[in-house]
C-alpha cells in the first residue's frame, strides 16, 4: 500500500516539469539579457 501510494505521488510530480530551455518572457524584441559587457 505504501509502496503504491509513494509511486503515485512520484508520478504525479514527475509531471510537473516545464520542457525545454529556460527563457525570459516577452517579446524577443524586448529582451536585453544576456547581452556582452565592455572589456574594460
Amino acid at each position: 500500500m505504501r509502496l503504491t501510494l509513494a509511486m503515485l505521488c512520484l508520478l504525479a510530480l514527475a509531471g510537473c516539469g516545464r520542457r525545454g530551455n529556460p527563457a525570459p518572457p516577452g517579446p524577443a524584441s524586448d529582451i536585453i539579457y544576456p547581452h556582452t559587457y565592455p572589456a574594460q
